[in-house]
């Protein structure tokens, strides 16, 4: 076993701003003589000091499902996938207006808009800046805006129009990628990140763990990340959905997700480090943990996937002694939540709960 000077030194190091090595980049995410419980510790004790013992809550608003020409293995929108899902063009602005309201009365501190497509045109851009700029002037939250590619004229026009931050997913290593992806590169989703910081926005992106990776590759993700200074870094792992691609369950134990969570936090100690889509099917009943090394989660699932219902994972923040970011207390928002009649499958079965119409345009019922 790894005796408590390992421990201190990633914490140490995490603290003062060095990177991990590989060698301990790779211990943490793998070798037996390292102790989960210690481990997240010792994340935790980095968490604490620049996060403190608040979470952050996301809700994404998928303004526009499916139609997308690209080929990505892992999601039930692209052009390839035979998923059931709702498909819709762009909703309408009042539509989209709403559920910025509702994201904020449920306790979101950061509003996200999720458009399908390869990249939107100078039109669509001008478009949702107009929206960002109607969101800000009327609700005290933050926006995230993931678009696909993005250029530095658009990533500009976004930043004067109030945009926080720009969301495009890495999604897994440049060495990688061509095993999930093949209509777009690696670089070119780098490309967007970095006309993102030119414009002045904060980076959100993050990674797909479970797509057939190796740990190398995660590490790789990790430390690019960290070199591009994300400020936001998403942790995903896999929920296979019937039709994609990439259909079946990753191997990947709730103890691996837990330290992939350290390691992101290791390496990238400021950031809002989230617990992201598959916390559920893969954590497990070890899901609450999550949040010692993670700050942040999304409430109301994800962008075709239902996730736990919101007075639960309210409930789970709260009974594990911290506080969300925003203006309303916890306690009223759970106690205004009622329980679902249906909850998430956590038994890691292949099949996903994939959302309905109900659930993707809420405002229409």
């Amino acid at each position: 076993m790894m005796n408590q000077n390992f421990y201190k030194q990633l914490t140490d190091k995490s603290i003062a701003g060095e990177a991990l090595s590989q060698e301990e980049a790779r211990d943490v995410l793998v070798s037996k003589d390292v102790e989960l419980l210690t481990l997240l510790d010792a994340a935790f004790t980095v968490r604490k000091k620049f996060r403190g013992k608040e979470v952050d809550i996301h809700i994404l608003n998928n303004a526009q499902n499916g139609y997308c020409p690209e080929d990505c293995n892992y999601c039930p929108q692209s052009k390839p996938s035979e998923a059931k899902i709702e498909e819709y063009p762009l909703k309408s602005d009042q539509e989209i207006l709403a559920e910025a309201e509702s994201a904020h009365k449920r306790g979101a501190h950061r509003y996200c808009m999720v458009f399908a497509g390869r990249g939107p045109s100078r039109k669509r851009v001008e478009h949702v800046a107009q929206l960002i700029r109607s969101i800000k002037s009327q609700y005290p939250i933050e926006v995230c805006v993931s678009a696909g590619l993005v250029d530095q004229e658009g990533a500009k026009i976004l930043k004067e129009a109030g945009l926080d931050r720009l969301n495009h997913n890495l999604n897994t290593s440049k060495q990688h990628y061509p095993k999930v992806c093949s209509t777009h590169t690696f670089d070119d989703r780098v490309n967007t990140l970095q006309a993102a910081r030119k414009a002045g926005l904060q980076v959100c992106s993050g990674v797909i763990v479970g797509m057939g990776e190796e740990p190398s590759d995660v590490i790789d993700v990790a430390q690019t990340l960290r070199s591009m200074q994300a400020a936001s870094i998403p942790v995903n792992f896999l929920i296979p959905i019937e039709g994609n691609i990439l259909d079946k369950k990753a191997l990947l134990s709730p103890e691996y997700c837990l330290r992939v969570l350290c390691l992101f936090r290791f390496l990238n100690p400021q950031s809002d480090i989230r617990a992201a889509a598959g916390r559920e099917m893969h954590l497990r009943g070890m899901e609450v943990m999550s949040l010692y090394p993670a700050n942040s989660l999304f409430l109301d699932g994800y962008l075709n996937v239902k996730g736990e219902e919101r007075r639960s994972t309210l409930q789970m923040i709260k009974d594990a002694g911290f506080t969300i970011r925003s203006e309303y207390p916890l306690d009223d928002l759970i106690q205004k939540e009622t329980v679902q009649s249906s909850t998430p499958q956590r038994d890691g079965a292949t099949k996903s709960l994939l959302k309905d119409i109900q659930d993707l345009r809420p405002q229409l019922q």
